[in-house]
């Protein structure tokens, strides 16, 4: 074990700037744990040269913090590598480049693995550095490469998408064609332009559609007799929402390019997608979604791709070796109901079972239904809505209560050739699902109406980078659902007691006078004093005051508010010794407190949200600022249900975008929660957090005040991270909630 006191390397490192002293035990302790010491010597003395170049102290901190990590990875002669490719970089004009250089090497080297593809790489990197420089004609001056920079930062995504050829090739077109160009060079290199997108696309890897596409179109007329025309979809450029295979009024929907797979051809992979959706439109009738909960939808939704494969396979048989390639083979007993949501992980058992014969599952529930689908489907083939009844009667005997946590278990559950099954459902009511399905199916306008608005794109605060991922969260808003609104009615009969008792109080918070407005030249009455001196001023040959006039008015309140209600799975919970659950006393309180606002006459809206994972943000409008606390809202209210998870940055920057446009002298934004920001994509507690801070420290710079009411006892570890000491309160005593939501509101805004 190393005993060297660690000032004793500080003094080894030949750089005097202060602001490395905080970090710089950290870093040699990292070090000293992955490095030799001879590696370690060669780190300090790479960072020593990295201080020389004088370009601050922002290069060496990077330095430090990276390197030993990337060491540790492809060995440490990397570490001299790097610190000379500084030096020379800062020989050259394009010094400026050297922080985000330094920024895309680890994920470099997470990416290529060996210091023989890192040395490849950076090999690659100068040239274009060096070609891209340009001179001045006549005199001895040269130009900093425009488009390096840019490079730097696309580094991390055209890895993911590029071998290191790939790479090499896409850089060289725009070297070729933009080297005199510098503004062209920039939008080429930093993904903007048409033809940059469109070299990635060339450039990676896989059986790309475009190559295919007269090949696969004869596949669909000559196989399933259907003349559908295919839209390819990018998976590269649209990381947001992760498609997936679907088909619309337009065509078929299929990616640009498919990987080899499990001894699969991606031309096969393509064949066997969309065979699927055809299979689908020959056989899958559209049934009513609305009857349906989402694990009952989600339940049909395997059962029809199952029957589908059944009817496909009996015309087609030699397609089954790729289905069982393709599909995969979830092991029984791998899904733990106390720690996670297994609900995914069953239905894919299910499917396999369908699907393999020879399948080894022993779960009596799944036998009893694989038995129960082969009697139904060799019967006459079944229906759409015979599956729908076989799935209900699934979610009924095999539901379990841990379904509703909000971590669920995907692992081996995605079939990634099956569609995403919009064309199954039509939707009465306005809902939550429909606005992502505008495919204007052939359904009548009474049966069907959908939002249609599309995704709003939210940034996402990373406080490890300390910057925004812009555009990464994707939330889709609607109207809440309606009920049947007398249960609201008999809400606030049952607090009738209370609601009397709040009246007395917000009598002494309403505006108890007016204000006389004098000096008016329009008004509500005439000010005789004004007017009087006025006409003696006429009289006496003077120019009279016109502002004969006054008006009034309240001497009082001007506050506009926002609810924002957390719809979360846990709200299903039932508090220790309570015989209503968490949501049911939330309905309450927030029926009381709409009550409450509408006596003020505030300005006021109410909306729900919750989350499943980043690309799918679910924002309800329960009441709009111009609606009255009527029976439209109190319908919505009475629906208000639970599920998914709490992404909670995303839904107060949506909020705070319709409290922002009002018009008031006070702006308050009160959130009504039950636990911390969490998704099922996010596994750093901290991640959502400080993302939840910082959109809450958006709104304050905005004017706007930001409140948290939380039901979480747990809530002292965290919510002062995120509202500040004055910006919340924790109710204990859930059985509470009703009776203090409505006073402290009242509280905050007297």
């Amino acid at each position: 074990m190393n005993n060297t006191p660690l000032h004793v390397y500080r003094d080894r490192l030949k750089c005097s700037f202060s602001q490395l002293d905080d970090c710089f035990d950290d870093c040699i302790k990292d070090a000293l744990r992955n490095l030799s010491q001879e590696g370690v010597e060669k780190y300090l003395s790479g960072a020593s040269q990295i201080c020389m170049i004088g370009r601050g102290w922002e290069p060496v901190m990077i330095y430090l913090e990276k390197m030993p990590g990337i060491a540790h990875r492809l060995g440490e002669p990397i570490l001299e590598i790097v610190s000379k490719c500084v030096w020379d970089m800062s020989r050259t004009p394009n010094g400026k480049a050297i922080p985000p250089f330094m920024q895309c090497l680890p994920e470099a080297s997470r990416r290529l693995g060996t210091l023989e593809q890192m040395q490849y790489f950076l090999d690659i990197i100068f040239e274009m550095m060096e070609t891209t420089t340009t001179s001045v004609h006549g005199i001895h001056k040269t130009h900093s490469s425009q488009g390096f920079p840019e490079l730097l930062k696309q580094i991390p995504y055209l890895l993911n998408q590029l071998s290191l050829e790939g790479l090499k090739h896409w850089i060289e077109y725009g070297v070729r064609n933009y080297k005199k160009h510098p503004e062209r060079q920039k939008d080429y290199f930093s993904l903007q332009s048409a033809d940059s997108k469109a070299m990635v696309q060339r450039e990676r890897h896989g059986t790309l559609f475009m190559d295919n596409e007269r090949k696969l179109d004869m596949y669909l007329r000559s196989m399933w007799q259907d003349n559908s025309y295919f839209i390819p979809f990018s998976l590269g450029f649209d990381e947001l929402r992760k498609p997936v295979p679907y088909y619309d009024h337009l065509g078929i929907r299929v990616p640009d390019v498919y990987d080899d797979i499990n001894g699969v051809s991606g031309i096969d992979r393509y064949r066997i997608t969309i065979a699927h959706i055809a299979a689908h439109r020959q056989w899958t009738t559209a049934i009513i979604a609305d009857n349906f909960s989402p694990f009952q939808r989600l339940a049909i939704e395997h059962f029809e791709d199952s029957r589908v494969e059944y009817l496909m396979l009996r015309e087609y048989p030699g397609l089954r070796k790729y289905l069982l390639a393709l599909h995969p083979t979830p092991v029984e007993g791998d899904c733990h109901p106390e720690k996670e949501s297994c609900i995914r992980h069953r239905l894919a058992i299910l499917s396999r079972a369908i699907l393999d014969e020879h399948h080894a599952y022993k779960n009596k529930f799944i036998l009893d239904f694989v038995a129960e689908f082969y009697s139904a489907v060799d019967t006459d083939g079944a229906s759409t809505k015979i599956m729908a009844d076989i799935a209900v009667s699934f979610i009924a005997r095999t539901r379990l209560q841990s379904d509703q946590s909000p971590h669920i278990r995907f692992e081996n559950t995605e079939v990634d050739y099956r569609d995403d099954n919009r064309h199954m459902w039509m939707f009465i009511e306005e809902g939550d699902e429909e606005e992502a399905f505008d495919d204007n199916r052939d359904v009548e306008p009474e049966e069907l109406e959908v939002d249609r608005l599309p995704p709003r794109h939210y940034p996402e605060w990373d406080y490890h980078t300390k910057t925004f991922k812009p555009d990464w969260v994707s939330l889709y808003e609607s109207i809440h659902p309606s009920a049947n609104a007398s249960d609201i009615d008999v809400i606030l009969n049952k607090h009738k007691s209370l609601a009397k008792r709040l009246k007395q109080i917000l009598d002494m918070l309403k505006p108890q006078q007016y204000v006389r407005v004098r000096y008016q030249e329009e008004g509500s009455e005439l000010d005789l004093d004004v007017a009087i001196r006025s006409l003696i001023d006429y009289k006496c040959g003077v120019q009279p005051d016109p502002r004969i006039n006054m008006s009034h008015r309240h001497d009082g309140r001007d506050i506009a508010v926002m609810l924002l209600l957390d719809l979360s799975a846990s709200l299903n919970d039932i508090p220790t010794g309570s015989e209503q659950s968490i949501l049911q006393l939330s309905q309450e309180a927030v029926s009381l407190l709409a009550w409450t606002i509408e006596q003020l006459d505030d300005k006021y809206a109410i909306a729900g949200f919750h989350s499943d994972t980043r690309h799918n943000v679910r924002y309800y409008h329960i009441k709009g600022y111009n609606e009255h606390f009527d029976d439209a809202v109190k319908a919505r209210l009475a629906a208000m249900d639970a599920g998914f998870s709490t992404r909670m940055g995303a839904a107060i920057r949506h909020a705070a975008h319709y409290l922002e446009a009002q018009k008031a002298d006070k702006k308050l934004l009160l959130i009504l929660t039950d636990g911390e920001p969490s998704d099922i994509d996010v596994d750093d507690e901290q991640y959502l957090i400080s993302d939840a801070k910082k959109a809450v420290d958006e709104i304050s710079s905005k004017g706007m005040f930001g409140y948290c009411i939380s039901l979480d006892k747990k809530a002292d570890d965290y919510i002062q991270d995120i509202f500040g000491p004055g910006g919340y309160t924790v109710i204990d005593n859930i059985e509470k909630l009703p009776e203090k939501l409505p006073l402290l509101f009242t509280a905050l805004t007297s």
